[in-house]
């Protein structure tokens, strides 16, 4: 008769999560909103490719992932988006811009394309699959478009917050920004012919030893006391 070992991998699962709980606090304590961008440093293509990885990983409502990001690092094109950024030096400084682009609108096609992926990496579409699908089209398409674009927008913030733990993992400096003028941005990358709209950036970058009035600055949250309210 075989022995019989105990199976202790939920332990060992646990003890990992203890062990990477501090250092994901460490590194959410390390990042920062970078003021100012080292002009002579330039994130390597491993580091980008980790953040885009997780990036593309973050949840979405009904995982339809209603955007699209655009990675910019040509300088030329850097340079007229931080024009259309009330100049902010992040963009020109730093050496990659991502732009998340929600989708305009929910329709038939866009939807019964998330479908279709999904029977692909699921073995086929199932009744199921197209019972759920068929649900989601019954709620959104034909929905007001600018409801639908703000529901989609919403989904490109939580990929915009995977993408922020993500650089801090890696210790890449990021300055989230909703201080641009999206129609510009919009023609600068063609986004309107696709169907989508800018609605957060996000350069990369690492931070400057000098002329950032933030870098060393104490972090400053909400007292937990004040911020969580617990309901028994």
């Amino acid at each position: 008769m075989p022995y019989l070992t105990e199976d202790r991998s939920s332990d060992v699962d646990a003890a990992a999560s203890r062990k990477r709980a501090p250092m994901l606090i460490d590194d959410l304590n390390w990042r920062y909103a970078t003021k100012k961008m080292d002009a002579g440093k330039s994130v390597s293509e491993d580091k980008v490719q980790a953040i885009l990885d997780a990036l593309r990983l973050a949840p979405t409502s009904s995982g339809l992932q209603p955007f699209e990001v655009f990675v910019v690092t040509n300088k030329d094109t850097r340079a007229k988006l931080s024009e259309a950024a009330y100049g902010q030096q992040q963009l020109v400084d730093g050496s990659h811009v991502l732009v998340f682009a929600a989708w305009d609108n929910y329709t038939a096609e866009r939807i019964d394309m998330v479908r279709d992926e999904t029977g692909e990496a699921r073995g086929g579409v199932s009744d199921n699959i197209k019972e759920y699908y068929k649900n989601l089209k019954g709620n959104y398409v034909g929905r007001d478009a600018e409801v639908n674009f703000q529901h989609a927008a919403r989904q490109a913030y939580i990929a915009l917050g995977v993408a922020m733990v993500a650089a801090a993992e890696q210790k890449v400096d990021t300055t989230p920004m909703e201080g641009f003028e999206p129609a510009k941005f919009d023609e600068i990358l063609g986004l309107r012919a696709k169907g989508l709209k800018s609605v957060c950036i996000l350069p990369l970058g690492y931070r400057a030893a000098e002329g950032d009035w933030l870098n060393g600055q104490a972090k400053v949250r909400r007292d937990p006391k004040v911020l969580f309210t617990h309901v028994a």
